[in-house]
């Protein structure tokens, strides 16, 4: 978070402007203190800045220096304008629980500035939690596995811990929230396979003592497309082809019996018509034709052919 600062007495030996706009950027584990630079208007020489902390449950202020127990950065007569306090491993850094209060000041060779104090802060209370990280979904049968990591790691023993939370919905769809899961790998069931799911997932950080609750943000918005199993393909086919041979079964019935029930009408549909005589359609085209003497030759008895047998010889007997 960024905090707003306020100065304390001005020391004997200020001389130098107090640094301006002291922030504190908490954001997963990075944690950084950045200030505005001083400037002099008759002085080239490079102002130095020097960090201190405290505790809330202590009255003394101890440097940011590596000298120092339990410090791990030099934020010492340093000519940057930030100090980046980020802890390099789980065992390093103000623990995340403790209230810590941080403060700067210029300093130029025997010249030092006021000290502007920032007010205190606590990772786990004022942090902003980004979502997870490394997302990736892989579809199932009917499903959707989703695996990643947390946004960022937690000491064991510091009683503090992530859920996690799934907003899903089918394209074009009523969104679904399910959770909170404690787990890394979260099985979205019950999915209409070969449909295209989006989804988010969103961390909160959960802390028992003291009890404190942070929302993270949600993850950027991803789409995938479920899938079938084998069996479950194997199924579908099966039920296709029984579907399909019942319907031409009804259909190839159907037929018969139209065909029996209407089996007059159906044979005076395709019985072909009945057609003129050749004679006739030629008289017709011509009537000077001589039809009438073609018909009559045409039904005049004709010789019948046949054949002369002989019996030549016939064998008798007793």
């Amino acid at each position: 978070r960024e905090g707003s600062s306020n100065c304390a007495t001005p020391d004997s030996l200020s001389q130098l402007p107090a640094p301006q706009n002291p922030k504190i950027h908490l954001h997963k584990t990075k944690q950084v203190l950045s200030w505005e630079p001083v400037s002099l208007d008759n002085d080239t020489r490079p102002v130095v800045y020097r960090v201190q902390y405290k505790y809330s449950t202590s009255n003394d202020w101890f440097n940011v220096d590596i000298s120092e127990a339990h410090v791990w950065v030099n934020c010492t007569k340093i000519t940057s304008t930030e100090c980046n306090f980020t802890p390099t491993s789980l065992s390093k850094g103000f623990p995340p629980h403790f209230n810590i209060s941080l403060r700067v000041r210029a300093e130029l060779e025997g010249r030092v500035s006021d000290w502007v104090t920032v007010p205190w802060f606590q990772h786990f209370r004022n942090v902003t939690i980004g979502p997870p990280e490394n997302i990736w979904v892989t579809p199932g049968d009917g499903s959707l596995i989703i695996r990643f990591y947390p946004p960022f790691d937690i000491e064991a023993s510091s009683k503090a811990t992530f859920v996690y939370y799934v907003r899903y919905w089918e394209r074009e769809g009523i969104q679904q929230v399910k959770g909170p899961f404690r787990s890394n790998v979260i099985v979205l069931k019950d999915l209409k396979p070969l449909r295209t799911y989006c989804l988010q997932v969103n961390a909160q950080l959960s802390v028992t003592e003291p009890d404190i609750s942070r929302v993270g943000h949600w993850s950027s918005i991803t789409c995938h497309e479920t899938i079938v199993d084998a069996s479950t393909e194997l199924q579908q086919i099966i039920l296709i082809a029984v579907g399909t041979f019942l319907l031409l079964s009804v259909l190839a019935g159907g037929c018969f019996f139209l065909v029996l029930k209407y089996r007059s009408l159906i044979k005076h549909w395709f019985q072909s018509p009945p057609s003129i005589p050749l004679q006739i359609e030629e008289y017709l085209k011509d009537p000077a034709q001589p039809i009438l003497e073609a018909l009559e030759q045409d039904s005049s008895p004709k010789d019948d052919a046949w054949d002369s047998v002989s019996i030549v010889s016939f064998p008798g007997k007793e």
